[in-house]
């Protein structure tokens, strides 16, 4: 009986259309584990004050309560708060405000802490639109107020820790904003801040922070519109502003599935403040 003889060409063949089927099936998965990331939504006053509802309390003791407080066991020691100083629009802001990163927690797809990011738009093949995020919580800085006025901010970001809704893009940001070099963007308030007078507690307001922004080393002047809201103890601030970056000389990262990145984005802030 004679044993029928194996085709090379026709294993080659046969080897040749599941090798493509396996590049076919890790591209398909990669592509849908890229899209698959739910891009946050931007920044606003209202996520973050919703964001953090559940788990931060802010109390303010009234004038004369009187607060009983267990030190050890069996025993109890009594406090009593001496009226506030300031006027009956309540406490006052007057000033240095450090920015707080024990507040709130810090992951992608939900930050409720301080954080600095940015947005841009990229065009995929044959997928169309998509917006690139990247964010750090690696962020210190202080704000300075007198009376109605904030008279002094300063911002520092680390842009080394920064992480973007896809984990083979942070290698490529951090190369564009040149972290190796200067892995810090700040922000310096140029011009004072009227409020026009000082909020009351829960009260939300609006303005335009003049100031100086700089990334990659290099320093240009910026308008940044934010929006803030006094919750006791604590100042909530986020705010944004669209950016050229070519101005800093950052060449935004692309790769081969990007068709086309915009030069020019988004950046924005979360920020609370307490002191």
């Amino acid at each position: 009986m004679t044993t029928p003889q194996e085709n090379p060409s026709s294993n080659r063949r046969w080897l040749l259309i599941g090798g493509a089927v396996v590049v076919v099936l890790a591209i398909a998965g990669g592509l849908f584990w890229y899209l698959d990331r739910d891009v946050p939504e931007e920044a606003s006053l209202e996520g973050a004050l919703e964001a953090v509802a559940d788990d931060t309390a802010v109390t303010t003791t009234t004038a004369g309560e009187t607060a009983t407080t267990a030190v050890d066991e069996g025993t109890v020691e009594t406090t009593t708060t001496a009226a506030p100083a300031d006027d009956a629009e309540g406490p006052g802001l007057d000033g240095a405000w450090a920015v707080d990163t024990s507040i709130g927690e810090f992951s992608f797809e939900e930050a409720t802490a301080t954080f600095v990011g940015f947005r841009i738009k990229e065009v995929l093949s044959g997928l169309g639109d998509v917006e690139a995020v990247g964010r750090t919580p690696e962020v210190s800085g202080t704000m300075e107020i007198e009376g109605s006025t904030i008279t002094a901010v300063e911002i520092d970001a680390n842009l080394d820790a920064i992480i973007t809704n896809d984990s083979r893009r942070d290698r490529r940001a951090k190369g564009a904003l040149n972290t190796g070099e200067f892995p810090t963007a700040s922000f310096l308030l140029t011009e004072p801040i009227e409020l026009g007078e000082v909020p009351a507690d829960g009260e939300r307001l609006a303005a335009t922070g003049l100031g100086t922004l700089t990334i990659n080393g290099i320093a240009n002047p910026v308008e940044i519109e934010i929006e803030a809201q006094r919750e006791g103890d604590l100042i909530v601030v986020v705010g944004s502003t669209n950016v050229v970056f070519s101005d800093w000389n950052v060449e935004v990262p692309s790769a081969p599935i990007v068709v086309s990145v915009e030069d020019n984005g988004t950046v924005e802030l979360q920020l609370w403040f307490s002191r």
